[in-house]
């Protein structure tokens, strides 16, 4: 047996290490470089070696031992069953993340794999939604889909639930808020502080669930009654885990920054206080983030746009920062906010209220007659907003010419008429560029005295909407422009265009329509837009845009600029809103540094940064999405838990291979219709057509058409909605040509899996009220 020397061995990271540690010891990064080199598992005693660390020298020896154990709890490295520390990816393994569905089964995503992996009802009970996986790959289903199964969990993502709890004699669980999560969890009888029957409760996990039990939790807080006012927005908090509390240390950080602005807030900056800014908001809004000017010049137009100077006050690793990226985003709830920011910067410091200095950050743009952006400058600056306008007021301001609020506003009416003409050329240079627009209905609702739903209505957007949202779209691509140019690293905000599979897909679809997308493998916007165009009018219009919206993909926060598919823009950014999204503080913080001309040198982001940052943005956004969604969703159906048997006017929003998703005319509340109330027929569901046919009648259901539904059945524990069909018109028969099945359900391709299961338990389902995903900007939130 030839005796293994210990040989020195250079590792690139040995610098950084140097600096951290008195002792150091090969990095991460060379290790997984030098397994690779060694292609093959290795022990410790033996990678020690090759790795130039003898085990005499405990000190190093031990903290090798350690960095390995750590590399496994990360998800970077895996021991095999004799103990050999190898690469996962070597070991046709792939690591990802857990996301449950509400049947019990569920998913792995993996950066390692397309499409996310199908995790069986059975795997499912060793994890919760959202835990840290490595699995392997077993097989497909009859799908086509492939199946996992876990082989190490590294990281639990659930230390605590929210949920409702229930007692029983001796035994008590609670029932988790999260849909996601099916499990339920088992409560000892020492762990329930005092918790009543049907309570919410926040419980920490004490035993995860594994193969042979489920998850194990005691009470650690209880929030309150089922049913009182606001605490779905109290149990959406908890379940997504938003943070909303502020620390001690931040609140002592707040309290040192002075209430007015110093001698030395005005230094440096350009004084603006005489320009008639305006800021244009909705009539409940309190933090002003954006005032706007515009002037038309000899060749074209200046348009200014001034955003609150949130990184002057919010510095790098101070308290504030750290929370304000914890939290990512506002979060708005119906009558509630969870700021980004403390209220004392959110709704004061940073908030461009009428009639007092503010300090910003400027966008100074030459617009051409064209409505294209010319050139831009920015600047810090000091300013007095002239007014506070409404959406409503500016409005009837620019259409109506013996409006009170022309008069009412006289110092600034004269811009706002500048800015609403300059509107319209931003409009036809958008609708010349051929960005997407899908007409989609936001909502609001009216509670009553006891916080209950009163009614919905839904919210018009009107021109004053628009011209702000235009103002919005320019700043951030000239901001985008302006960094790329300076070749920074910062986070874009990229729309993707659609993916080859949905594209085909789409094409398909479309091609019962006698219509076409153009553009080949890559379509453009202007493509889509001549698709929309094309299908105005036609009977079939509002199927062939919902299916178009549900070929897009989500936007996301990344450095690596791909461009927005839906604005059809080739630079964009979010710059306009720091008050409430963590991207735009760090582009602004990006623009401040443009000014030194230092480049990317001395930056205090580089590219890893970002991609780390803009992911956990995009999370975060969604978070807040989800948890938005639950509280309003809990609110609609509690609404028609008191509306069972009443008959509503509805439209099918979505069709199911189980059943149709229709929407309430006046309430814009959604529901399911199961397959089973349509008749006395077999109804085929045509995925390619977005369709469910009957087999001897040939009825036909399809986005888009009209029905008339009673309410049968409201769970608001799992925010299920079950509608009776009252009427079943005899629909135009659609002729099916091709019997492919290879479309994936529209609403999500997750939808199918538990479908056996329903039919066994026969009774009817539904969903919450998802709303269909928006590419078209709103104002101020592109």
């Amino acid at each position: 047996m030839t005796e293994q020397t210990t040989t020195p061995v250079i590792d690139p990271f040995a610098d950084r290490e140097a600096e951290k540690y008195d002792n150091p010891i090969p990095s991460r990064e060379f290790i997984l470089e030098h397994l690779a080199e060694l292609q093959q598992p290795m022990r410790l005693g033996p990678l020690a070696q090759s790795l130039g660390i003898d085990e005499e020298d405990e000190e190093r020896f031990e903290a090798l031992s350690r960095r390995l154990k750590a590399m496994l709890r990360d998800g970077q490295l895996i021991k095999n069953r004799r103990g050999a520390f190898g690469l996962i990816q070597k070991m046709d393994l792939i690591k990802g993340i857990v996301t449950g569905h509400p049947d019990g089964f569920g998913f792995v995503a993996s950066e390692q794999v397309e499409r996310d992996l199908l995790l069986s009802a059975h795997e499912m009970h060793k994890v919760l939604h959202g835990d840290e996986v490595i699995v392997s790959i077993v097989g497909e289903d009859r799908r086509g889909r492939q199946e996992a199964a876990i082989v190490e969990v590294t990281r639990r993502a659930n230390e605590e639930l929210v949920g409702r709890i229930h007692i029983e004699q001796n035994l008590a669980w609670v029932h988790p808020n999260n849909n996601r999560i099916t499990q339920d969890v088992f409560i000892p009888a020492d762990g329930l502080l005092n918790a009543q029957e049907g309570q919410i409760v926040r419980v920490a996990i004490v035993m995860h669930p594994s193969q042979r039990h489920g998850p194990v939790g005691k009470v650690v807080e209880v929030l309150g009654d089922y049913m009182a006012p606001g605490m779905e927005i109290d149990t959406a908090i908890q379940t997504f885990n938003i943070p909303n509390k502020w620390s001690e240390e931040l609140l002592a950080e707040l309290a040192a920054i002075p209430s007015v602005l110093t001698e030395q807030d005005y230094a440096d900056r350009k004084d603006l206080r005489s320009l008639p800014l305006v800021t244009i908001d909705g009539e409940d809004s309190k933090d002003f983030d954006d005032a706007v000017f515009a002037k038309r010049r000899k060749n074209g137009w200046r348009l200014v746009v001034a955003i609150a100077d949130v990184s002057h006050y919010v510095k790098p690793g101070s308290e504030l920062d750290k929370e304000a990226y914890e939290r990512g985003n506002s979060v708005y709830f119906p009558q509630r906010v969870i700021p980004m920011l403390p209220e004392k910067l959110s709704n004061d410091l940073c908030s461009l209220n009428p009639n007092v200095d503010r300090v910003c950050m400027v966008c100074d743009m030459s617009i051409t007659e064209d409505g294209q952006l010319e050139r831009s400058q920015f600047y810090q600056a000091v300013m007095n907003s002239k007014a506070r306008l409404t959406y409503n007021q500016v409005h009837q301001m620019v259409t109506d010419s013996s409006s009170a609020f022309r008069a009412e506003f006289a110092e600034v009416v004269d811009a706002v008429d500048q800015l609403y003409e300059l509107y319209h050329i931003l409009h036809a240079a958008r609708a010349e560029r051929g960005a997407l627009e899908f007409d989609t209905v936001e909502t609001r609702i009216v509670f009553d005295g006891e916080r209950k739903i009163d009614k919905i209505i839904p919210v018009v957007r009107n021109d004053a909407h628009r011209l702000i949202e235009e103002c919005m779209l320019m700043a951030n691509v000239a901001a985008a422009r302006y960094l790329k140019w300076h070749k920074l690293p910062i986070v874009y905000r990229v729309h993707e265009p659609p993916k080859e599979e949905k594209l085909t897909k789409l094409r398909g679809f479309l091609k019962d329509f006698g219509l076409s997308l153009e553009g080949g493998d890559e379509p453009s916007a202007q493509d889509f837009d001549q698709v929309l165009q094309a299908a105005q009018g036609m009977p079939s219009e509002h199927l062939i845009k919902t299916i178009m919206l549900r070929s897009m993909n989500q936007a996301v926060y990344q450095p690596d600029n791909k461009g927005h598919f839906g604005l059809n823009f080739e630079h964009y950014a979010h710059f306009t809103s720091p008050i409430r999204r963590y991207p735009d503080l760090l582009i602004h913080r990006a623009i401040r540094q443009a000014w030194l001309k230092q480049g990317a040198q001395g930056f205090a982001y580089n590219e890893e940064d970002m991609t780390r940052m803009g992911r956990h943005c995009s999370d975060t956004e969604r978070r807040a999405d989800e948890a938005t969604r639950d509280a309003v969703t809990f609110l609609k159906c509690e609404f028609l838990s008191h509306r069972l048997g009443e008959e509503y006017d509805a439209v099918i929003s979505s069709v199911t291979n189980f059943g149709m998703f229709v929407e309430l005319d006046p309430l814009y509340i959604e529901g399911l219709v199961h397959v089973t109330e349509l008749g006395e027929d077999y109804f085929h569901f045509d995925a390619v057509r977005h369709c469910l046919k009957g087999e001897r009648t040939g009825k036909v259901y399809r986005i888009g058409d009209r029905v008339k539904v009673q309410v049968a059945q409201v769970v608001l524990d799992t925010r299920k909605i079950d509608l009776r069909l009252i009427n079943k018109p005899a629909d135009e028969v659609l002729v099916v040509e091709n019997d492919s099945d290879d479309f994936d359900n529209p609403v999500s391709e997750q939808e199918g899996e538990g479908e056996a299961k329903k039919k066994r338990r026969s009774r009817s389902r539904s969903r919450p009220n998802n709303r269909k995903r928006r590419t078209r900007s709103k104002a101020k939130n592109d």
